[in-house]
């Protein structure tokens, strides 16, 4: 299955391994062009474009309007639309977004409906299948209310932390578009800083700091039901004697060491995420083109397919059971239209949850005296036990690690996501730093350096 370069062949896999035919449709779009963009748009480019602004407007406008907060298409279409995939960016902005009173509806071909997300109270948007002029409904969940953040003063240097905050909200730490920080020390909130147009009850998607918040859900699984993380993957696609998949485990899946093969190189993954193909239907298709546990390759799939083997009890118990217990109560997990939760990256939070998950490590999985992780699960995903990635990070189980960094402390665990998604947490200091951003692509946020200063001045 390789070219005369050795590299993986996209083609003689896709006829290699039965793959359903819309998603051929999709996956082509999502492969590394080759050749000059031609002048007229592929159709499947057609297709992942309206998906992506359907369920990007879907997902700000209606998340932010049951958080209590108000975001409009203009809006999205400034930040979120901005500076995306570039096959897809000039596509995206000439398109135009229908809001209806639960959806969105973007069309995309004259012959075929226009692209459909839905948004359900509790549970987020969900983009249907290309061609699906409906979704059947589904059940809303009601959220409890959260308990407000305990507030304190800052200890350390106010100078120097207003400095470290201004930079943050302007371009000290690289040319990206910060819109919140939160700081949270000894589980008081002591600052925090918005973009205009955002605030404390504006969700923003999430992207791969989702991964992070998966861990977490697989080990309140295991601590639930006692599943063992270093046991095989229950994944049932994979049950057939012989398959040597079977023998992939769940950390190996955490730790992005799971031999398999994805859609592209890196982490994309077009197809489930704008264009309607459900989870079952292509993650777990994918072969293996390493031996399990012997090497890092950063891919969704590898999440995916995590969370896609503790299915049945997060049916039994949804996440939403476990976000409302820690208060983070403008957090959307959002799933594909055959009900498979998304979360490598669809989930959609507020700056103030995604420091309420870095404080539940901070207190090493105990929320207000529960214990809801395992016993030394912060341990457990900060240990680079794994083949690790190159770079100025390593990787633990979900979760990334400043043990390679300069002026902060070893101990020190990161969530991020695309578009300058952070969440820091340095258990040694009983200290959360979340940093959201819509950072058009080459435009990064240097969150090392971030972190550095943070922590001078709260010291």
């Amino acid at each position: 299955m390789t070219d005369a370069s050795g590299r993986v062949s996209v083609a003689v896999m896709l006829q290699s391994f039965r793959i359903p035919g819309a998603a051929l449709l999709l996956l082509a779009a999502a492969a590394p062009t080759l050749a000059q963009t031609p002048p007229v748009p592929r159709p499947a480019d057609l297709a992942m474009a309206a998906g992506y602004k359907a369920l990007m407007v879907c997902g700000a406008v209606f998340n932010a309007r049951e958080a209590g907060a108000e975001r409009t298409v203009e809006s999205v279409e400034t930040h979120e639309l901005v500076g995306i995939y570039p096959e897809l960016d000039p596509l995206v902005r000439g398109m135009t977004a229908d809001v209806g009173e639960a959806e969105v509806r973007v069309a995309w071909d004259p012959t075929l409906p226009p692209r459909l997300a839905v948004h359900t109270p509790g549970r987020g948007c969900v983009i249907a299948p290309v061609g699906a002029e409906a979704l059947p409904p589904r059940a809303p969940v009601r959220r409890t209310d959260s308990t407000p953040w305990p507030t304190a003063a800052p200890r350390g240097d106010a100078a120097a932390l207003e400095t470290t905050l201004a930079g943050a909200m302007g371009d000290a730490y690289g040319p990206g578009v910060t819109t919140a920080v939160v700081m949270v020390q000894d589980g008081r909130l002591v600052a925090e800083r918005y973009r205009e147009g955002f605030g404390p009850d504006t969700p923003q998607r999430t992207w791969s700091v989702a991964k992070s918040l998966a861990g977490t859900l697989v080990g309140w699984v295991a601590h639930r039901t006692g599943n063992d993380v270093m046991g095989a993957a229950a994944i049932p696609e994979w049950s057939t004697p012989g398959d040597p998949r079977g023998a992939i485990t769940v950390d190996q899946l955490m730790r992005m060491s799971s031999g398999l093969t994805s859609d592209t190189a890196g982490s994309r993954t077009d197809a489930l995420y704008f264009g309607g193909v459900a989870i079952a239907e292509q993650t777990p298709g994918w072969p293996l083109i390493a031996p399990p546990g012997a090497r890092y390759r950063y891919a969704n799939n590898d999440t995916l397919l995590a969370i896609h083997s503790v299915a049945p009890a997060l049916a039994a118990t949804p996440p939403e059971t476990f976000l409302d217990r820690l208060g983070m109560t403008d957090t959307f997990v959002e799933t594909d239209w055959r009900g498979g939760y998304m979360l490598s990256s669809q989930v959609w939070s507020t700056a103030r949850d995604l420091a309420r998950l870095g404080q539940l490590y901070v207190q090493d999985g105990v929320w207000e005296g529960e214990r809801l992780l395992p016993e030394g699960w912060r341990a457990y995903v900060g240990d680079p036990s794994g083949p690790q990635p190159t770079g100025a990070l390593g990787y633990g189980a979900t979760v990334w690690l400043m043990n390679r960094s300069e002026g902060v402390p070893a101990d020190t665990l990161a969530a991020q996501g695309n578009r300058g998604q952070y969440i820091v947490i340095v258990p040694s200091r009983r200290l959360v730093l979340v940093r959201r951003g819509e950072d058009p692509a080459g435009r990064g946020f240097d969150i090392v350096a971030f972190t550095r200063d943070a922590l001078a001045a709260l010291e």
